[in-house]
């Protein structure tokens, strides 16, 4: 058997390495979170963009874990300040509705209602300060028992993330589908 697998090995480590997976790293922008991979893309995108893009996200986090759709816009604009779009061009606005409202709760609220700390609070932070509007839709955060109080520092509550998305859109928002 050990012949075997010595031989496994010998055989294993004379044959050609397949291509590693992209290599992914945050930044330029959000440098803790929204890691990208650098893409030799034909697809153009145009000089004079502006971006106005709203995330909808109605999944919550597993606790200790970070919300995917937070991580998804902190990704949507480190991956085109790396293309060259001046991130003073991307506009971005996230709408919270369903149990993603829960990760967007202060410490006291989310240890008490989920229990430990909430891992998204720092990303929160960090995307507010990148200019990214965070709005929770106040007809679950009633359902859920979360008042204005019980959010972190500079998320938004709207009535209703359908009044949200509608009012966004009429200011040229477009839904990310993702």
């Amino acid at each position: 058997m050990r012949q075997w697998i010595a031989a496994f090995i010998l055989v294993a480590a004379s044959l050609p390495v397949a291509a590693q997976p992209a290599q992914f790293s945050a930044g330029p922008v959000i440098e803790k979170y929204g890691k990208v991979a650098e893409v030799d893309a034909s697809f153009e995108i145009p000089d004079d963009i502006e971006f106005r893009i709203s995330f909808d996200a109605v999944k919550g986090a597993e606790p200790g874990e970070l919300n995917r759709t937070l991580t998804s816009a902190a990704r949507f604009i480190n991956m085109h300040a790396r293309a060259g779009v001046d991130p003073d061009e991307i506009n971005i606005a996230i709408v919270a509705h369903g149990k993603a409202v829960l990760d967007l709760t202060n410490p006291e609220f989310y240890d008490a209602n989920i229990g430990g700390e909430n891992a998204n609070a720092d990303l929160i932070s960090t995307l507010l300060r990148n200019r990214v509007r965070i709005v929770v839709c106040g007809q679950s955060a009633s359902a859920q028992g979360v008042s204005n109080g019980d959010l972190l520092p500079g998320v938004e509550t709207a009535l209703s993330a359908m009044t949200a998305h509608a009012v966004l859109q009429s200011n040229g928002y477009t839904l990310n589908p993702f």
